[in-house]
């Protein structure tokens, strides 16, 4: 269940990312200090693009500690382990599903058209390769774990980034 999006949000937001945040749906996780750490966007953007990252982490802390990741060649491992697992690939397709499903709901709720254009594209490379933790990790995040099992590895990677109360320093996007 999404948060209102309220004016404190957005002002937390623009400075994580140091810009103004577009098409918000909502707030999908929030980090131990009460900022937004995941919101969840609308399929179409104001301007009318398509749009569909669904949850878009804003934690700069979260994504910093994910860059390093991806940087390390953790994503060409977790592709090598979609085709030696079947399992694995299973649980893959339906964390797809279920974020497919996630922007139907969300795009309802604003009362939106389809987006034929994204029709069947989720995010992070979904449902056959990895290609983008930040997204995986801002759906297992707002989703909760046992949705996507390679953004609960991520979750587990980061640690308990959230327990220590945000300081200014962590959500300056310089």
């Amino acid at each position: 269940m999404l948060e209102e999006f309220t004016e404190d949000d957005r002002q937390a937001v623009r400075d994580q990312l140091g810009r103004e945040p577009r098409g918000v749906a909502g707030v999908a996780w929030r980090c131990g200090c009460g900022k937004p750490a995941v919101i969840a966007t609308e399929p179409r953007l104001p301007n009318g693009t398509p749009f569909p990252t669904t949850y878009y982490l804003t934690c700069p802390r979260a994504a910093s500690l994910i860059g390093t990741l991806e940087s390390s060649g953790l994503m060409t491992q977790m592709t090598e382990r979609l085709g030696e697992d079947e399992g694995l690939a299973e649980q893959y397709r339906r964390a797809h599903q279920a974020y497919l499903a996630d922007r139907t709901r969300i795009g309802e709720v604003a009362g939106l058209d389809p987006v034929p254009e994204i029709d069947g594209v989720s995010a992070g490379g979904m449902p056959t390769r990895v290609k983008c933790l930040h997204a995986l990790a801002g759906h297992a995040l707002a989703a909760g774990p046992g949705v996507n099992p390679f953004g609960d590895e991520v979750v587990e990677e980061l640690g308990e980034f959230w327990c220590n109360p945000c300081s200014p320093e962590h959500h300056d996007p310089e």
